[in-house]
């Protein structure tokens, strides 16, 4: 009698689980791990059973990252791309089930190639400007053939460009917050060409050369400098505090996403786009060079077309709780 009763038991049981998985109960009572397909694009099978070695209860993006790692040691988490089926992309911190991914399911797989830390990228970019304008301050008769005592032009120029890009690199050190982790390193020529090549080389060249006084001649009154220096100063200190509130909104870790207020914020969705201009236009004004009117024009046109789609991304995700007053990079105008 006893022997029947296990026996009924143990039917019921088994009437209860889902026989159209491959989740088995082991003999200790745990689940057996995950199995899932990865295949490319192409449809071509990258491996069949590719083993988690979590639960499909527990198992995350993460764990799917580390076990393709662990199974192809040449692809590393950062050169990772995966989608669904559907081609919706798995976002990490979310669990495979959320996106309807269960045992036995296929999850496509794309190599991004070799990958750069985006911290390791704004370094490195930055780098260039504090190299390559001391560089001609320095070495007039080498570069040009020729020397003479620098201007008050020149040597403002110098000072507030390194004042400009160390605080750019101390932002990117302490401050910044990476939406993504790593960018293909095979776009780091195009990357940095924008700093090495218009804001160190464009600039520094006509900048530097024997007698260049800018548009304003002998020099710039007192008043003027005094004034610009301190425009510069008011530009550069927004521009870090607009960072900072920008850093604080998201928790170490995260991708989390909320709404900016607060300096500059309740005018603009990008203010630390509009001060960054300002301290260009300061440049600009102050040493009166073409190459420098370039440069500001090139940088507030690209910053434009950022802070549009910033504006467009924050009304899409955020929806009737954004701020409808405000304007997307000019306060009042723009």
């Amino acid at each position: 009698m006893e022997n029947l009763r296990v026996k009924d038991r143990v039917e019921s049981l088994a009437s209860l689980l889902d026989v159209g998985t491959l989740v088995k109960i082991k003999h200790d009572g745990k689940m057996s791990p995950m199995i899932v397909e990865l295949k490319k694009r192409s449809g071509e099978v990258i491996k069949k059973d590719l083993n988690l070695g979590v639960s499909p209860d527990e198992a995350s993006v993460e764990d799917l990252s580390r076990a393709i790692f662990k199974a192809y040691p040449k692809w590393d988490v950062t050169r990772q791309r995966l989608t669904t089926v559907n081609n919706k992309v798995l976002e990490k911190g979310k669990s495979l089930k959320s996106y309807g991914i269960t045992n036995g399911s296929q999850v496509v797989f794309k190599d991004l190639g070799p990958q750069i830390g985006w911290g390791t990228v704004f370094v490195i970019e930055y780098l260039g400007p504090l190299l390559i304008h001391p560089f001609f301050y320095f070495n007039q008769k080498l570069i040009y053939g020729s020397e003479a005592p620098m201007t008050q032009a020149q040597t403002w120029t110098l000072i507030l460009v390194m004042i400009h890009f160390l605080k750019r690199e101390f932002e990117t050190l302490f401050i910044h917050k990476f939406s993504n982790d790593t960018m293909p390193l095979r776009n780091l020529p195009k990357n940095c060409a924008h700093y090495w090549v218009l804001g160190g080389l464009f600039l520094a060249a006509p900048i530097y050369r024997p007698g260049f006084v800018g548009f304003l001649g002998g020099g710039i009154p007192e008043s003027m400098l005094n004034g610009l220096l301190g425009f510069f100063a008011y530009a550069q200190f927004s521009n870090l505090i607009t960072h900072k509130i920008l850093s604080d909104l998201r928790p170490p870790g995260s991708r989390v996403r909320k709404i900016p207020f607060g300096y500059g914020f309740n005018y603009v969705s990008c203010p630390n786009y509009f001060f960054e201009i300002l301290g260009w236009v300061a440049i600009t004004a102050l040493n009166g060079s073409l190459a420098t009117l370039l440069f500001a024009v090139v940088g507030a046109v690209q910053m434009y077309v950022w802070a549009v789609k910033k504006h467009k991304r924050y009304l899409k995700e955020f929806g009737d709780k954004y701020p409808r007053n405000r304007k997307i990079l000019v306060p009042f105008l723009l």
